[in-house]
């Protein structure tokens, strides 16, 4: 395959890299992506991307290919609105979801509008409904595109919430409430209702030709609080009525749970488990529901449906054991494949980020341990592919530490899966180290690019990325209940990671490190607890530190009950919260947390911060006033890898640089 390389992104969308003299890692590993979030017009001849400004803010670019300069079109503040993402409806017109978050009454709540946009600028209409002063509520969610409706020029099926209305003194004037599909023209706003409104309604799916053929409904009990289960209905080809198909629960995993109705073969793929790992399968929709297994793996889950172009035609699987790995259903995709293995570097992983209607040309993000990634537009008929820019220009001459997949030995001889990355050209021995146990707690890391263990390796740390029990990915006996109720197990784990660091050779004991965001903030916190003279240095970024305390935080929301089910109840709300245990903790700790941060509220960090200082212990909180669970701000993000470095370097008597 010829790679034709064709630049065209204007020389001030990216910043420079200056390498040779003054190199700011902290800056450079800090910065957020360049270019993400890219999408393909329908006819292959444009591309639109969305790049950060200032702050949280962000700005959608568009451009027609090799001709010239992107035009930034519209942009966000993030004070408080936020581009999510932005997809071509036409060739001449972008959907885009914009979400905001403010700290309110109850807290602090989220909410999105889906908006459209010429690709030009300008002409920007709201796609969500309007709630008007006589609406008897407000919706956070501003619904979400079922159909892109590939054949039509600008229209699409949205999902969207409707809300009653009442007037003083008269009769309820519009009595439609939840959530329905109509089909919306992007330019005109001409509407028309596909699918009335289902009060209990949560999901649709269409099968990319413009007929929804699966709903699921969600029901709530007399408080308002949302059930668990979600009950999957279908509809026959050309039949208004639905049926039943299957069900879902949300909180055990058990059942099937739709993702993409086919609709050459009339059925819908989805996953459920096999053997206690999660596999695809799909059902025919034909009345006879016949469940057909489409992929399993035998070691781990199937965790993604491969999905290609406006119409999201399934044409594959993924799966990670130690790297990441696709299996093709299509055979001009899976013979692809193979041509791009022989043209691109040894390693590279591929993912179809979008393609034109008629699937001839194809967005491609290609990535390693050592790529942060960089965008390709490939033409299927020419063979001709170009590149489009890098994500993270700020790299470009930078030396990337490489991420070895190992097995880590634990107590009772198990052995834990995990990704070990060491300073480039370090011997890999007697290194000041860290474990970065990850979030979820229902996730897991892979092997590529991190920006957190490249920084702390190019930092001459050594990183090591535990999937500890509780993780994601290889099936239930390994997530075992979850990783707030097997705490023990998953901490357990962590904490034996670095020991083995340690008995491998690899970790000075005297320079070993924890750290962790979110859940990977908890289990640095607890591990604390657990193994207080194990680690020299504790770094929490956004922390779980109190189970109660996460109960509490979702006292307003639909989602209360199963927060309460998924925490449990027993001892372990005690013993396994740092924040009730910080006298336990010797080593210094540092904590970062956003105070709009509605994953895991700002209390958590105040309370370990008080709990800490009340027991002596060494403890300092750097809040982001503004900022969410992400801390998704180059400046915040380069502060807070500057200040754990320098803190990690204090704590653990390592010379400055």
């Amino acid at each position: 395959m010829t790679r034709h390389f064709s630049v065209f992104l204007a020389a001030s969308t990216f910043i420079s890299p200056a390498f040779a003299q003054n190199f700011d890692a902290a800056a450079a590993f800090g910065a957020r992506e360049a270019v993400s979030d890219v999408s393909l017009s329908p006819d292959g001849t444009k591309i639109a991307y969305i790049s950060p400004t200032t702050g949280q803010g962000s700005a959608l670019y568009a451009a027609t290919i090799g001709g010239g300069a992107p035009k930034r079109i519209i942009s966000a503040s993030g004070k408080p609105e936020r581009l999510q993402w932005c997809r071509w409806s036409s060739n001449s017109r972008l959907v885009c979801l914009v979400y905001f978050v403010r700290d309110e009454e109850v807290g602090v709540n989220g909410t999105t509008r889906l908006v459209s946009i010429s690709s030009e600028g300008g002409d920007v209409k709201l796609l969500s409904l309007r709630e008007q002063a006589t609406s008897l509520g407000r919706s956070n969610y501003g619904g979400n595109v079922v159909d892109w409706l590939p054949k039509e020029d600008g229209t699409i099926l949205m999902a969207r919430v409707y809300v009653p209305e009442a007037k003083i003194g008269s009769n309820i004037t519009k009595r439609l409430e939840g959530l329905g599909v109509d089909q919306v023209d992007t330019a005109t706003l001409k509407s028309k209702r596909v699918v009335q409104p289902y009060r209990d309604a949560v999901e649709y799916l269409s099968d990319g030709q413009g007929n929804v053929r699966v709903m699921g409904t969600r029901r709530s009990n007399l408080d308002g609080f949302s059930e668990s289960l979600i009950r999957y209905k279908y509809r026959k080809v050309g039949s208004e009525a639905w049926e039943d198909l299957d069900l879902y629960d949300t909180q055990s995993d058990e059942g099937f749970n739709p993702q993409s109705v086919d609709p050459a073969e009339n059925a819908v793929y989805g996953f459920r488990k096999k053997d206690g790992r999660q596999a695809v399968y799909k059902i025919a929709l034909d009345g006879s529901l016949t469940q057909t297994l489409a992929y399993a793996n035998p070691d781990v889950d199937v965790d993604e449906l491969l999905q290609i172009g406006k119409s999201r035609r399934v044409i594959g699987v993924s799966y990670a054991t130690d790297k990441r790995y696709s299996v093709y259903f299509d055979k001009g995709f899976s013979d692809l494949r193979v041509r791009l293995a022989k043209a691109l570097p040894a390693g590279s992983s591929v993912d179809i980020i979008d393609a034109s209607n008629d699937e001839q040309k194809v967005v491609l993000r290609v990535g390693s341990d050592i790529n942060p990634g960089r965008y390709y537009l490939l033409d299927r008929t020419t063979k001709r592919m170009g590149e489009l820019f890098p994500s993270r220009p700020e790299l470009a001459s930078v030396t990337l530490a490489q991420v070895k997949p190992v097995s880590i030995t634990v107590s009772g001889n198990v052995q834990v899966p995990g990704y070990l990355t060491l300073p480039p050209g370090s011997s890999g021995k007697g290194l000041p180290a860290i474990v970065m146990p990850h979030g979820g707690p229902s996730a897991r890391d892979e092997w590529g690019f991190d920006w957190l263990a490249q920084y702390y390796a190019n930092k001459g740390y050594a990183v090591l990325q535990p999937n500890f029990r509780g993780s994601a990915g290889y099936g239930d006996d390994w997530l075992q209940i979850n990783g707030f109720q097997s705490w023990k197990s998953a901490i357990g784990d962590i904490v034996d990671s670095g020991r083995w660091l340690i008995s491998s050779g690899i970790a000075n004991p005297a320079k070993l490190a924890i750290l962790g965001w979110s859940y990977g903030g908890y289990a640095a916190l607890q591990s604390g607890v657990v193994a207080p003279d194990l680690f020299k240095a504790i770094v929490a970024i956004a922390p779980v530190t109190d189970f109660e305390e996460y109960r509490r935080q979702y006292q307003y929301y639909t989602n209360k009950i199963l927060v309460k089910d998924f925490v449990g109840t027993g001892p372990h709300l005690t013993e396994g919260s740092p924040a009730q245990n910080a006298k336990s903790i010797i080593a210094p700790v540092l904590m970062f947390h956003g105070k709009l941060d509605r994953n895991v509220t700002y209390s958590h960090a105040t309370l370990m911060a008080d709990k800490l200082k009340s027991a002596g212990k060494s403890v300092d909180l750097v809040t982001y006033e503004n900022l969410d669970h992400g801390l998704v701000d180059s400046a915040a993000r380069t502060e807070m890898l500057a200040k754990s470095d320098a803190f990690l370097r204090a704590s653990m008597k390592l010379p400055s640089q």
